[in-house]
């Protein structure tokens, strides 16, 4: 998930993240980090809630969820009049390999292959 906040270094700027993860949570998400990306200027003007905005405040929150959250979660932070952006996006998911155990060796073979 990353969400784009209006810019605010204000004491808001916790409620909001407090919100956004209270939210994911009780739609069954594991949040796993949240990141400050900083505070920096937007790509483009976005107008969101009346409002144009020119900077922003970037923050990554790593979480596990259900696919199906997605689309609640979109409503409720696109409601959130301190979130100009937000955006989902699927990690890849790395494979761990399964270790087999230690492979017997056939000695058998050894001894053929010395002769």
């Amino acid at each position: 998930l990353l969400c784009l906040l209006s810019f605010l270094l204000k004491p808001e700027t916790a409620a909001v993240l407090k919100r956004t993860v209270e939210a994911l949570m009780e739609r069954g998400a594991v949040v796993r980090n949240l990141e400050n990306l900083g505070e920096r200027a937007l790509p483009y003007k976005i107008s969101k809630h009346k409002e144009r905005h020119r900077r922003g405040g970037y923050f990554l929150v790593d979480l596990e969820a259900p696919p199906s959250i997605v689309s609640s979660m979109m409503d409720h932070l696109g409601r959130d009049i301190d979130v100009i952006r937000r955006a989902f996006i699927k990690h890849p998911v790395s494979k761990t390999e399964e270790c087999s155990g230690i492979i017997p060796v056939n000695y058998e073979d050894k001894l053929i292959a010395k002769r």
